[in-house]
């Protein structure tokens, strides 16, 4: 197997990994959620905090209360449980200590990392409007002081709630404008309570997805999203809120939780006609692999080419051909037919039912294949794991409709339970090349392209003062 520090050299190109993760170290980023809560709110709002529900995630502790019976009454999901890496200890410390990290990139094989948050992140799902957007801003501020001193390899990503975009707006502008964040993930969802809480059991919700059907305007959202220079970047799943979820079984629950949450975003932003009101904004889509967006691009060409503004009228109703149809009633139905033809010619005559929009598509304001294929490849990007032997999926011209080139990026999920060797997520990426799974020309929009691209194109000055500037200049030339 190829050592993942010399890969770099044997492809010729610096390895971006957009997507590794950080672990929060528990009483420090406790420290301070409660010094900002007070500083923002006083005591009642830090108080408001501790009386609450609302915690970062920790997966030594999360199965506590799984004995209670309201888990089965109210079918809670299986948590992801012991979800940290104990077995390399040097690697566990690695995941707490942005220095010890940073030491070790070249080891990795990794010459500038995008690294995220992997406790804070259920923070983007709390209900308080107030406190959510106070545990933001204190997350990012604790994240924002931890890789302070690392910008030359490493950037930390902040995270932003989306229960509505005045909240989403502010979290943003802090993060960027004062903490000096230029990397985001937002919540893949907002929930939206349906009618009043019952007496006993959960509070009945829906997702928003920001796009279709959304409660709110998003779009000054995403022009301050543009206005910052910041793509955001979905990190979410629907693991504990799926249809389909186990109360006992994490892997039920977790695999293709990211997919899921992932399509019924970039569906609902798409056909929400995001793309083209923000034709530079760039959304990334992480650690849900590349078969879903695939299958998502493809499945929105076949819908298009059949359900489109000029297609749609073939299957009005109030088309048919009544006359014609009941001759061959009269001509092939049995006995059971002529004696009710009265009847269902008077079935088929009834009048259509008609939405307010027949074409479904007006928001994206689409008129060709091609129209839409450049709607949704170039804004879109797909985190895909090393190991992920699908990657080439994203490459395939023969395959993918139009000769797409779906935009994949590398996401390493160092610090996770599935790496369990912080060296192993380059070697196996490599190995994708090795295998002929994919090209060297691949490979290098895989590991270096797509993740300047999806960062760069929305702040040509991302890459400054860092070791992969002079290449992230040169390779956003063309």
């Amino acid at each position: 197997m190829t050592k993942a520090s010399d890969v770099g050299k044997l492809v010729g190109h610096p390895i971006i990994d957009a997507d590794g993760h950080f672990v929060e170290l528990g009483p420090m980023l406790d420290d301070e959620c409660l010094t900002y809560l007070e500083e923002a709110g006083g005591r009642r709002l830090r108080d408001r905090y501790l009386n609450s529900a609302v915690a970062p995630y920790d997966t030594s502790t999360v199965l506590a209360d799984r004995d209670s019976p309201e888990v089965r009454a109210e079918w809670r999901g299986m948590p992801s449980w012991w979800g940290w890496p104990t077995k390399n200890v040097k690697d566990r410390a690695s995941s707490h200590l942005p220095k010890l990290m940073y030491e070790r990139l070249d080891e990795m094989g990794i010459d500038f990392m995008l690294v995220y948050p992997s406790t804070s992140l259920a923070l983007t799902d709390v209900q308080d409007d107030e406190l959510a957007g106070a545990l933001a801003n204190a997350a990012n501020r604790y994240l924002a002081a931890a890789f302070a001193p690392y910008k030359d390899r490493m950037a930390v990503g902040g995270i932003v709630p989306m229960n509505n975009p005045t909240m989403a707006i502010a979290a943003a502008d802090h993060a960027v404008n004062v903490l000096g964040l230029k990397t985001l993930l937002v919540g893949s969802y907002a929930r939206r309570a349906l009618g009043p809480k019952p007496a006993n059991g959960p509070q009945p919700f829906r997702l928003d997805t920001f796009g279709i059907d959304s409660e709110y305007d998003y779009d000054p959202f995403w022009a301050k999203c543009v206005e910052l220079g910041i793509a955001p970047l979905s990190h979410g799943q629907h693991q504990h809120i799926r249809a389909s979820r186990s109360v006992s079984n994490y892997i039920y629950d977790h695999i293709g939780s990211f997919s899921v949450a992932h399509e019924a975003l970039a569906k609902s932003l798409f056909l929400g006609g995001v793309t083209r009101r923000f034709p530079d904004l760039k959304f990334g889509f992480l650690e849900g692999g590349i078969a879903w967006a695939a299958a998502l691009y493809a499945d929105l060409l076949g819908h298009w080419s059949k359900r489109n503004a000029n297609a749609i009228g073939v299957l009005d109703p109030d088309r048919l051909d009544v006359d014609g149809l009941m001759e061959y009633m009269a001509q092939y139905g049995d006995a059971k037919v002529h004696d009710r033809l009265d009847d269902i010619r008077k079935f088929f005559k009834r009048p259509a039912a008609r939405p307010a929009q027949l074409d479904e598509f007006a928001a994206a304001k689409i008129n060709s294949p091609e129209e839409l294929r450049d709607l949704f490849v170039p804004n879109f990007f797909f985190g895909c794991e090393a190991d992920d032997p699908l990657v080439g999926w994203a490459f395939a011209e023969n395959v993918n409709p139009l000769s797409a080139r779906l935009q994949a990026i590398i996401g390493s999920d160092v610090s996770h339970w599935d790496v369990p060797d912080m060296l192993e997520p380059i070697e196996e990426a490599y190995e994708l090349l090795e295998h002929g799974r994919i090209t060297a020309r691949d490979f290098r929009e895989f590991t270096f392209l797509n993740p300047i691209k999806l960062h760069a194109a929305m702040n040509p000055s991302f890459f400054d003062g860092t070791v992969v500037e002079k290449a992230a200049r040169e390779a956003m030339k063309g």
